[in-house]
């Protein structure tokens, strides 16, 4: 239960259920966009989602919040297996024995998730990489902006053309600053 609200911003509002309901409203776009997924976009938004909660006030106990650090140190943990595996040769074993002692995830969750890092490269990465790539967006924007800053039009123009490659999102924030600069 310390983890539905941290479950709960990243799979529905304002994580992937708001995503996606945006993306699938898209006009004037081939059908394939309304669909169209990019881990490292998709996923760096939930990721983003539930630290976002943190400045809505939504960990109302240390406990709730309990459950976000208890999320991010196994999504600490999974960078490091993703990469063993993949780039180090780490069996599975390997792996699962490092996200049992370094998780609070139950044995059948951690042999789930080994499975679907070896079986997915760089996925658990991507995560990680698009997370960090809003954030430095986002501090792009609040400085360049200043006191024009919009922390909801900010989110408007990060999601308001669906999933893109991260290069195309940069593109289109700094479209954004451009055109807010006062």
């Amino acid at each position: 239960m310390y983890e539905l609200t941290a479950l709960t911003l990243h799979e529905s509002v304002p994580g992937h259920h708001h995503q996606s309901a945006i993306s699938s409203e898209l006009k004037n776009v081939p059908k394939f966009r309304l669909g169209l997924y990019f881990s490292a976009y998709g996923e760096g938004w939930g990721l983003y989602s539930e630290k976002l909660g943190v400045e809505m006030g939504l960990y109302d106990t240390p406990y709730d919040d309990f459950g976000r650090l208890s999320y991010e140190m196994w999504r600490a943990c999974r960078l490091v297996i993703d990469t063993g595996i993949h780039s180090m040769k780490w069996s599975r074993q390997q792996g699962i024995d490092f996200l049992s002692s370094n998780t609070s995830l139950s044995p059948t969750n951690v042999r789930a998730e080994v499975d679907r890092y070896i079986s997915w490269p760089g996925q658990a990465l991507s995560y990680k990489l698009g997370e960090l790539h809003i954030w430095k967006l986002r501090k792009k924007a609040e400085k360049s902006l200043g006191k024009q800053f919009d922390l909801r039009e900010f989110h408007d123009a990060l999601l308001s053309n669906g999933a893109l490659p991260l290069a195309m999102v940069a593109a289109e924030i700094d479209r954004y600053i451009a055109l807010n600069k006062k």
